[in-house]
């Protein structure tokens, strides 16, 4: 196995110990930010140590390359972006903090999603439609990576979907800025140029994120294993179950416990560091 070692700041000492820890022979540099270990041996107190030192690890087949894949699923809020934005809405209505505390409890796995979304959408019913381009225009950013990581991907044939429990008005100008293959989100309910408080269609929620993905899977004829997914949230556990390779990124313990790999301290540019 290959033992990639990435950080915000990786010292040469940590690096020499976690050789030693895995049985490495070689080190090599892949960025500033991720190292190789190369013939490394799966440890236990690998984890424990690189928990102490704000490290990112992941032991990865030695033979594993980006162009194995050919499809990389990812959730928009928390994920792609680096914020949530059914929460920035609910800002500029001045009732963000009841939103929020809706959102965490979601996110943690403690409200079902389709009902959380219900009751935070209904709290922003009468705010003018114009608010969402105001999110979008002056809030809206991707996470650290992000850019590097789609262009990475692309290069090597990926195509690429953006799945989100948010809104349609997002997704959709996101794919259109960055190039994105599909998208899918729900679609907020707007009249006399106002929110109504509801959800126009079914709820894409837990199941119909895993739905949407399969469809794309079935649709360009790909297997389960030549699929990469990334989340953060407990309503996006369904469909990480659903990629051979499942990342959770700066993600809720709920998460982190389901997936192939964890990123928790560099960008997602960190995902396409692991493979050659």
């Amino acid at each position: 196995m290959n033992l990639i070692i990435q950080g915000i700041e990786i010292e040469n000492s940590d690096l020499r110990a976690l050789a030693k820890l895995a049985g490495a022979n070689q080190i090599e540099r892949i960025t500033g930010q991720a190292f190789r270990l190369l013939n490394a041996n799966q440890q236990e107190n690998i984890a424990e140590y690189c928990a102490t030192a704000s490290l990112d690890y992941a032991f990865v087949e030695q033979n594993k390359q980006l162009t194995d894949f050919a499809l990389i699923a990812m959730d928009m809020d928390s994920t792609l972006l680096a914020i949530e934005t059914i929460d920035e809405i609910a800002d500029i209505h001045q009732i963000k903090s009841q939103v929020a505390a809706i959102t965490r409890s979601t996110m943690q796995g403690k409200l079902d999603f389709a009902e959380s979304l219900i009751r935070r959408t209904a709290l922003l019913k009468g705010l003018h439609q114009d608010a969402l381009q105001k999110v979008y225009d002056e809030r809206v950013t991707l996470n650290p990576g992000a850019e590097r990581m789609l262009k990475c991907v692309k290069a090597a044939g990926l195509r690429t979907m953006l799945i989100s429990g948010g809104f349609t008005f997002f997704t959709n100008k996101i794919k259109e800025k960055l190039g994105l293959d599909y998208t899918i989100a729900n679609t907020l309910e707007i009249k006399n140029n106002q929110l109504t408080g509801r959800i126009t269609g079914e709820i894409i929620g837990a199941q119909g994120k895993a739905e949407a993905l399969k469809q794309v899977c079935n649709t360009l004829g790909i297997k389960r294993s030549q699929v990469i997914a990334i989340g953060d949230g407990a309503n996006d556990l369904a469909m990480l179950a659903e990629a051979g390779t499942s990342f959770a990124y700066h993600a809720k313990p709920i998460v982190q416990k389901e997936v192939t790999y964890t990123i928790n301290h560099v960008g997602l540019d960190g995902v396409i560091n692991l493979f050659g």
